[in-house]
């Protein structure tokens, strides 16, 4: 299944939404399934109105990652100018099946190795002040080890 996401950007926040299912929790952009008739940026731009209740208007495609042959993530940098977002839903989650419990600006310092992975796919680099932000971080190494690595 497909999937329209948006990068929406004030500085270096960038706005999240968390995710909780099945004991688990994670941040990711706003986004979800692309509907029968709508292009991915209609449905980059729905989903930014149920989640975070905010209307945007995309700037630009920022990428198109493939997963398997109907499985592609499209990636919108938008614009919501001055409007504040606030928690929506997921119409796929009805009453305590709700999966989304938080939205909020984030830095980068503050997501997980995971969830910044995911946000580097998105096309973040090519986005604002983050293509800088990288060059500054030197060439340290952060990736978090592989255990099945640990015994070599």
């Amino acid at each position: 299944m497909s999937r329209a996401q948006v990068i929406v950007h004030r500085g270096c926040e960038v706005l999240m939404v968390k995710h909780r299912q099945g004991g688990a929790e994670w941040w990711c952009l706003p986004g979800g399934a692309i509907l029968d008739g709508e292009s991915p940026a209609e449905a980059a731009l729905r989903e930014l109105a149920e989640e975070c209740h905010v209307v945007g208007r995309v700037v630009r495609p920022t990428s198109v990652v493939t997963y398997g042959p109907d499985d592609r993530h499209y990636t919108f940098l938008v614009d919501i100018g001055d409007q504040e977002p606030r928690l929506g839903r997921d119409p796929e989650y009805e009453g305590d099946r709700q999966v989304l419990v938080d939205v909020r600006w984030m830095r980068l310092d503050q997501l997980s190795e995971r969830d910044r992975a995911f946000l580097w796919t998105a096309g973040l680099l090519g986005v604002g002040p983050f293509g800088e932000m990288v060059l500054g971080w030197g060439d340290a190494v952060s990736c978090p080890a592989d255990p099945a690595d640990q015994g070599r």
